[in-house]
């Protein structure tokens, strides 16, 4: 079988899976955390790789590599874990590769885990991955950015070397998420392989984030589901704690609540896989960032797991927040107060390392959310990782959780199965982070298909089936005329490139342009309206005078017509957030219309600013002063003479 009849086959198989089988409710996948019962250790360093020839992906599936070290079946690099493998190297095959790569890495089990049960934890492999220890396949998962694990305590050798395989396929096809299209084209050294694909930003592949082995009782606690009210100065926390065994009699979870300072404020006790709540009295709110001098306050859940004869048989610690969300036809509200958004799109992208993990520059980026004003932004277009979620509970950072479908297009039963599970298990992953205030189920789809309204109006209802607690949405391009997904949507948030892709250059067509869109939105639909992307790109350091496309002029002018758009639309009360695109330059595919990337970031792709961050600085503080009363930095303002600005009030450090 040629490579194009491979995938041909490989496209067909998945359809027909998809059309027979529901999406897989997702299991367990509780954040990897010591405790007096659990073990946890990090498979994070360098592994052995290997890429397969493009023209065999199957290759090394038929001749087992997974039975042996890879350095047997080929020659090996040194890989670092987490990172996409793409530009480790300068080798642009590898760059560009399309098709399956493999890595192994050996690692010791004490004797003292035989007692034990063992997981292999994967916290995102793009895009899909087989996994085997020991030679013996243990778990295949697909759709990136997500986690999976699977238990592996009969595969391993005890207080002895183990070794753990990954096979890693980055294709794309039209029943993925994202889709995708791989072409076979001929070049000066035959036909190749080429993965083709709409959305705007670099398919960077590999294991992108931590790898963990941890343990378990045999009975433990296999998935903790959090949701919360509040009712005056009381919170209240309801829950659900699942055990893996329900055939195990007077399964009892004790339950402990602490404050930030780690005093014991609530504590209940109640049957395992029960629903039931806990009382916090004299409780302290999660809040935004700028709504509160105290934001991102959390408490520490702690659960213990005991049987009839063993006390204390699995413990597990989370934090928590507690708010609550309302939404109606204008507004959104968070603990009974309006929210208005001012934030951005992002991108997992850096040099290197690609879309792998990176705690320095995850520290970097939230100190940059923080130093520009900013309340929220949206994870376009993938989930990210658990580590930056955790960073939006801390920090009060406000978080659109999106799932992997962009451009969405060619609507069958195949594609709509993989999208509700891509929806299901960022669900699963991400529901107790207060963080979250929104699920997006599409950026950009075509929406404007005949199929589109049936399709969307499913993956809308099965989000909601999933959690009634948080509103809906998706980022829509189309015009309002064609659209046919808004109307299933709760918030309706719109993209569009007045001044750049429509009209470039014109910035006295952009204000009017933007209001007139804005309502009719709202007018048709009677929800609140959010512009979740527009902007313009920006090569750091051009500048000319008048404005000119793409110069950091330009994108400071654009902006402000906008920003202008957005006060008239927030007065008219159904206007309720502004997401700039890009929070930072990020790679895309090779393209004319692309010097190195996209550029509309406002920061560098190194995180440095260009002059349209101060720009927005400046507006996101006053509009945090103005609509929260919040205190602003005393460097937002230089000085320039005694008559100046009274806006100097707090010291950065003590907001």
């Amino acid at each position: 079988m040629g490579t194009v009849g491979f995938f041909a086959k490989v496209a067909f198989t998945l359809m027909i899976m998809a059309i027979h089988h529901p999406p897989a409710m997702t299991r367990g996948l509780l954040y990897p955390r010591e405790s007096e019962t659990r073990e946890v250790r990090c498979l994070d360093g360098m592994w052995n790789f290997i890429a397969s020839d493009t023209r065999q992906p199957a290759k090394g599936i038929e001749e087992k590599w997974y039975e042996q070290d890879l350095n047997k079946v080929g020659t090996t690099i040194q890989m670092p874990v987490p990172a996409s493998y793409n530009d480790v190297t300068t080798n642009s095959s590898l760059r560009d590769h399309v098709g399956t790569v493999w890595y192994d890495r050996k690692f010791f089990v004490p004797n003292s885990w035989s007692d034990k049960v063992v997981w292999i934890r994967f916290s995102s492999v793009h895009y899909e991955a087989i996994v085997w220890i020991n030679g013996n396949r243990a778990v295949r998962h697909e759709v990136g950015h997500l986690p999976f694990e699977a238990e592996i305590t009969s595969f391993l050798n005890y207080g002895q070397e183990n070794r753990v395989t990954v096979l890693v396929d980055n294709v794309l096809i039209q029943t993925t998420v994202p889709q995708g299209n791989v072409m076979e084209v001929p070049t000066d050294y035959g036909m190749n392989l080429v993965q083709t694909y709409t959305f705007d930003f670099f398919n960077y592949a590999g294991i992108h984030r931590s790898v963990h082995l941890y343990t378990t009782s045999k009975v433990h606690i296999e998935d903790v589901i959090v949701s919360t009210d509040l009712d005056g100065n009381t919170g209240i926390v309801n829950y659900r704690i699942i055990a893996n065994d329900t055939d195990v009699e007077e399964l009892v979870t004790f339950i402990q609540i602490l404050d930030a300072d780690d005093n014991v404020v609530a504590t209940n006790t109640t049957p395992a896989n029960m629903q039931a709540s806990i009382e916090i009295r004299d409780v302290k709110p999660w809040w935004p960032y700028l709504m509160h001098p105290k934001p991102g306050y959390l408490y520490k859940m702690e659960v213990y797991l005991s049987t009839a004869t063993v006390k204390n048989i699995d413990i597990y610690r989370l934090k928590i927040g507690v708010r609550t969300l309302h939404w109606n036809a204008t507004t959104f509200t968070i603990n009974g107060k309006p929210i208005y958004f001012r934030g951005f799109g992002r991108h997992e992208d850096s040099d290197i390392r690609g879309k792998g993990l990176d705690l320095a520059l995850l520290t970097r980026d939230y100190d940059l959310l923080r130093w520009v004003g900013a309340n929220s932004y949206r994870t376009s277009h993938y989930p990210y990782s658990e580590e930056a979620m955790e960073f939006a509970d801390e920090n009060g950072i406000m978080i659109i959780d999106e799932c992997p479908s962009v451009d969405t297009v060619n609507y069958n039963e195949a594609l709509l199965t993989k999208h509700k599970s891509s929806i299901e298990q960022l669900i699963h992953r991400d529901k107790n982070h207060p963080s979250v205030v929104m699920w997006s189920i599409a950026n950009e789809p075509r929406t404007a298909d005949l199929m589109a309204g049936n399709y969307f109006e499913s993956v809308a209802k099965f989000t909601r089936m999933l959690d009634p607690t948080r509103p809906v949405s998706a980022a829509i391009a189309v015009s309002m005329t064609t659209d046919r997904a808004a109307q299933h949507m709760d918030i309706l948030m719109f993209n569009r490139y007045n001044g750049w892709y429509s009209n470039p250059g014109e910035l006295g067509m952009i204000t009017s342009r933007v209001i007139e869109e804005a309502t009719a939105w709202h007018l048709k639909h009677q929800k609140p309206v959010i512009m979740s992307e527009y902007g313009a790109d920006t090569v750091e350091g051009l500048h000319l005078l008048p404005p000119f496309v793409w110069t950091e002029d330009y994108q400071v002018e654009l902006f402000s017509r906008h920003f202008k758009a957005f006060d008239i639309l927030r007065s008219r009360g159904f206007f309720i957030g502004e997401f700039i695109w890009n929070f930072a330059d990020f790679k895309t595919a090779q393209t004319v219309t692309r010097v190195g990337g996209n550029k509309k970031g406002i920061f560098t792709r190194s995180r440095q600013p260009k002059a349209a961050a101060h720009h927005v600085r400046k507006r996101y503080f006053k509009l945090a002063k103005d609509l929260e009363n919040a205190r602003m930095p005393n460097d937002l303002f230089p000085y320039l003479s005694d008559s100046g600005s009274s806006c100097i009030e707090t010291p950065r450090d003590e907001l």
